[in-house]
């Protein structure tokens, strides 16, 4: 009796639902709960609510949290009543969702594990297999993302990140640090449906969108949104990053050129130039100083480079526009291919950069979550397919409510 009570207590059991036997089997390794619902109680339809007449009992069984080291098993036999719109359905069980075989104690337990491990991981430490962890991880992110409240947003950001080698990416929305939508690949539909699922007061309501200057998104987004060319933001880190890479081109043509004549002037000096400044410590800077000021093509290179970056503090549109046209002057002009056609691209995007300085739009948020969508990737050792992917994605960076309703009583 006192195993029944107690079993009723930590399940929660309570009518019409009650506890009958409690049957431990050692040798198996396991403790079994039975759980049956009082005769003669009219059961209500899961979809519509209405209270139905009875059809028969299906035996179902679900894995519970351990009893002293012993896995727990619920067993219960449970009704199916006849609905006259939805016909034979089986009810809910207050212990469990519908469709899976664990307690939502225990599918809250591994939802709290995965969020410190990966699937792999739990799998191993709870004895169960990889895809039974994965399905709990799936049941945890459609709960969330249907619990998802509509709040919308003024500042977004798009990037890509890498699914695999080989140009293979998905794109993602993101809120600041929350990610709001994944999409596979990175073409213009793939940003189409994220603002196809928006409300035009939602869409209006954006002030600012932050992006790399590609063309997918800058369409996607010109075609969605009102004054969309007022919005778009090409932030700083994709310009600087645009910058660095014309920076080592420079670099490694002349290291080249410089070692064919035996000199070493560039050897070893490949981050010295690719580091930010402010990043460096005074031994660092000091140690640069000789290469920043000598004749090297590379230490023109990186000046410009650096002159760019301090074009970002502006607050007055005209001055902005008078700063990078300077710039864009000094840039064309410098007889480096690489500064050159990296200068082309800016001036062609100039608008969308003066947007982001002028509204102070960047896109450090979905830069944040690029490199924690990096570490998910290294912790989980890669994924199989895309959509795994995008469910770990939501399931870590989504800020969603993941646990089972009947785990937070």
């Amino acid at each position: 009796m006192r195993d029944k009570q107690l079993y009723r207590q930590i399940l929660g059991i309570e009518s019409p639902w009650r506890v009958t036997g409690v049957d431990v089997a050692v040798d198996e390794g396991e403790v079994r709960v039975r759980v049956e619902a009082k005769s003669g109680t009219r059961h209500v339809c899961p979809q519509c609510g209405k209270r139905c007449a009875g059809y028969d009992r299906r035996v179902r069984r679900w894995q519970h949290l351990d009893t002293c080291q012993l896995k727990t098993i619920l067993v219960a036999e449970v009704p199916r009543v006849t609905c006259p719109e939805h016909g034979v359905v089986m009810v809910k069980v207050p212990w469990a969702e519908a469709g899976t075989g664990f307690t939502a104690l225990f599918e809250a337990l591994v939802i709290s594990w995965l969020k410190e491990a990966s699937i792999a991981a739990v799998a191993r430490q709870l004895k169960l297999s990889w895809n039974a962890i994965d399905g709990i991880m799936q049941r945890a992110v459609k709960r969330g993302l249907a619990r998802r409240k509509r709040t919308p947003s003024k500042h977004i950001g798009v990037d890509e990140t890498a699914f695999r080698k080989g140009h293979n990416y998905v794109t993602v929305v993101s809120d600041g640090a929350t990610v709001l939508y994944v999409a596979d690949d990175r073409k213009q539909s793939s940003l189409d449906d994220y603002y196809a699922d928006l409300s035009k007061a939602e869409c209006a309501a954006i002030e600012s969108v932050s992006m790399g200057m590609w063309p997918a998104f800058i369409g996607a987004t010109r075609a969605a949104l009102p004054d969309a060319d007022t919005k778009i933001a090409f932030d700083k880190f994709h310009v600087a990053k645009y910058l660095g890479d014309a920076v080592d081109k420079v670099r490694r043509a002349e290291h080249k050129a410089l070692r064919a004549q035996g000199g070493d002037d560039l050897v070893r000096s490949k981050y010295l130039w690719l580091r930010n400044p402010s990043n460096m410590s005074r031994s660092q800077w000091h140690d640069f100083k000789g290469l920043r000021d000598s004749i090297l093509k590379t230490a023109r290179a990186w000046a410009i480079k650096e002159f760019a970056m301090t074009l970002w503090s502006y607050v007055s549109r005209t001055w902005a526009e008078k700063g990078w046209k300077r710039w864009l002057a000094w840039a064309t002009r410098c007889r480096l291919e690489p500064v050159k056609k990296i200068a082309q691209t800016i001036k062609k995007h100039l608008w969308g950069i003066i947007n982001a300085i002028i509204l102070d739009a960047n896109n450090g948020g979905a830069e944040s979550i690029d490199g924690r969508i990096k570490l998910i990737k290294v912790r989980s050792r890669g994924f199989r397919n895309k959509d795994r992917f995008r469910n770990a994605i939501y399931f870590h960076l989504g800020d969603l409510d993941l646990y089972p309703e009947a785990a937070k009583v």
